[in-house]
């Protein structure tokens, strides 16, 4: 491994590069967007989300000898085409949606404008990051908004590949969740972590209540302990004996959750320890949660569902050429136009019409000048701009990138969601909550 991410691409990539390069028609300047035809069945908004990381990505995006001998090998490009990647740099500006922001079938979320060569040879990553990252990003945002306030925390890690944990973890933190299990996303992001015990921790020992009095011994009375792997009434009455009044939270992985939810809030009030909290776990969704609404559960843990897109493993979004210069320098729009898979060509900017309560209405793309182009909305103050510059000649913005650039997107995104109309956050199925058009 060369920490170069110039291999993260599918081969056709760079045939395409070669043919271009060859016949001439690689060196035209071009304007890729990334964009979702739809959004998922049910989802009424989507959430941008790995930006960050695909722009640093962008910038590892280097062939050293390594990746360049591969190629030889593979015979997978000339000879004159291997010594244009042994030089090759992203030079190019991307503009998008900020990550966290809220977005719609047809919103323009990144624009790559560079030369074709460079620009083609991004598509795998660009959508292999978006597409991860903004399905999980978009099911966590859907618990969120049922958990009523309630704490989430990631804990997947187990059910995903190791390097989709951790960017899973950072997708659902953007998204509103407040820690995660996975310490390398605690190191890499700045994510909270949290995590006491798990069963076999309880089953290693002799008694429940030997692990709970080692447990209480090592981490204090203000740790969760788990209380079903045997009997619930009587975990909960040997974690208090143990721990005392005063223990911080104990954990529900199993059961009829509402009801088991509700018997042990009791028992605890019974026996005194009227301000330990209630976590539960047990293979949570959104719509589990939601159910848990009226439970008093103090907090969630969230695996499997979060990690995979809640049923939707990728957000859907495509990779598409929409504008190229012409011979005489003026750009020409390009278009898709197979059916069921139409795309709409031109340089584009967008904006959220929001009404007199500050509610979105109307996402508008305008097709011309580009993001970079006259604004046509700046004396207009019902629309909020949605895009800016993420890289400019190859360069990141640092704002986007790192652990400042998740507190940013985590922050972008928690005022977002104020703007969006109520029906978003319903579960039943339905359109996009605020309608797209071209202007």
């Amino acid at each position: 491994m060369t920490g170069s991410a110039a291999l993260f691409t599918d081969r056709y990539e760079l045939t395409m590069v070669d043919a271009a390069l060859l016949d001439g028609t690689g060196h035209r300047e071009s304007l890729f967007e990334a964009f979702a035809r739809r959004l998922p069945d049910g989802r009424r908004y989507g959430v941008v989300a790995g930006t960050g990381r695909l722009l640093e990505l962008v910038e590892r995006f280097r062939f050293h000898d390594a990746e360049l001998e591969f190629l030889r090998e593979q015979r997978v490009v000339r000879d004159e085409t291997l010594d244009w990647l042994a030089d090759y740099r992203f030079r190019g500006d991307i503009w998008g949606y900020r990550e966290g922001e809220a977005y719609f079938p047809g919103s323009p979320l990144l624009t790559i404008q560079a030369s074709f060569a460079e620009a083609v040879m991004l598509e795998t990553v660009v959508l292999s990051v978006l597409n991860h990252d903004s399905s999980v990003a978009s099911a966590a945002a859907r618990m969120v908004s049922v958990a009523l306030g309630r704490p989430i925390a990631e804990m997947g890690s187990r059910r995903t590949n190791e390097g989709s944990a951790i960017a899973a973890a950072r997708a659902a933190y953007i998204a509103g969740f407040d820690a995660t299990s996975n310490l390398e996303a605690g190191r890499s992001w700045g994510i909270p972590t949290m995590g006491t015990a798990a069963h076999a921790f309880t089953l290693l020992h002799d008694s429940e209540e030997a692990a709970f009095r080692a447990q209480v011994e090592a981490m204090g009375t203000g740790t969760t302990l788990l209380i079903d792997t045997y009997d619930i009434e009587r975990g909960v009455e040997t974690a208090i004996r143990v721990a005392g009044t005063g223990l911080g939270a104990v954990r529900i992985d199993s059961g009829d959750l509402p009801t088991v939810v509700a018997a042990v809030r009791d028992q605890l009030d019974s026996l005194g320890a009227v301000n330990t909290h209630i976590t539960v776990t047990s293979d949570l969704d959104e719509y589990t949660i939601a159910a848990l609404s009226g439970a008093p559960a103090d907090s969630y843990g969230v695996g499997t569902s979060v990690v995979t897109g809640s049923g939707f493993p990728a957000a859907g979004m495509v990779y598409k050429l929409v504008a190229r210069r012409g011979d005489d320098g003026e750009w020409v729009d390009v278009a898709k136009s197979s059916p069921n898979k139409l795309s709409v060509g031109g340089r584009k900017n967008a904006a959220r019409r929001l009404d007199r309560t500050r509610t979105a209405r109307e996402e508008i793309v305008f097709v011309g000048d580009g993001p970079d182009g006259e604004a046509e909305f700046a004396d207009d103050d019902t629309l909020r701009p949605l895009m800016v510059r993420l890289m400019h000649e190859g360069r990141a913005d640092a704002a986007h990138t790192g652990h400042a650039g998740v507190v940013a997107a985590r922050a972008h995104h928690a005022e977002v969601v104020q703007e969006l109309p109520v029906e978003a956050f319903r579960l039943g199925r339905g359109e996009p909550v605020i309608p797209t058009s071209y202007r």
